[in-house]
């Protein structure tokens, strides 16, 4: 059996042959079925490809149907239609299988990355750790003096300079600095950090 190629268009054969070469075909001839091969090959390809536009496995599917048809040729029943769409209705049949099959493994391929897909961290985790740690954080700032504290929050949650420091509480550069720097130790100690 010669492969499907592209193109391959025989003439099409008078009324009756195919049925006749579907019936000699069931019956093992190899030849009748050559010639059934070559009268529909190009049909059937025409019709796979139609429904899976992919040319690699539109003749994959192609040469499966024709395997298909030298083997299950005793099934043609000429009282249901004719050869030619018995033929064209398994190539449909297979192509529309192809194209679900291939839909499906897709998706599944795309369930599995999703479900495989862990984050980096166990984000509730996480939230319930930054919680902790802001409340022991605010805990402990509210050990801190009032200068320290507001010298903590103004430079460090609000982004300020100890020059804007001093000048938005009013004290001198030197005397934020030191509260500063007292302030930062007591968190430390209060954090548990080892260094500052």
């Amino acid at each position: 059996m010669r492969a499907v190629a592209r193109g391959d268009r025989s003439p099409a054969p008078h009324s009756g042959a195919l049925e006749q070469l579907l019936d000699l075909t069931a019956r093992g001839d190899r030849e009748a079925f050559e010639d059934l091969y070559n009268a529909v090959a190009g049909s059937v390809l025409g019709l796979v490809r139609r429904v899976l536009r992919d040319p690699a496995q539109s003749e994959e599917v192609a040469q499966e149907v024709l395997v298909d048809v030298w083997r299950c040729a005793a099934r043609f029943d000429p009282a249901q239609g004719s050869a030619m769409g018995w033929i064209m209705t398994l190539a449909h049949r297979r192509a529309v299988d192809r194209a679900r099959s291939a839909q499906a493994a897709a998706e599944r391929e795309h369930r599995a990355a999703v479900r495989d897909h862990s984050p980096a961290f166990d984000e509730v985790g996480e939230l319930v750790e930054r919680r902790l740690e802001r409340e022991q954080v605010r805990r402990c700032l509210g050990r801190l003096t009032e200068l320290q504290r507001e010298s903590v929050t103004l430079a460090y949650y609000r982004g300020c300079t100890y020059r804007e420091t001093a000048d938005l509480l009013g004290v001198a550069l030197g005397t934020v600095k030191t509260r500063m720097r007292d302030g930062l130790i007591r968190l430390r100690d209060c954090l548990g950090v080892t260094s500052v």
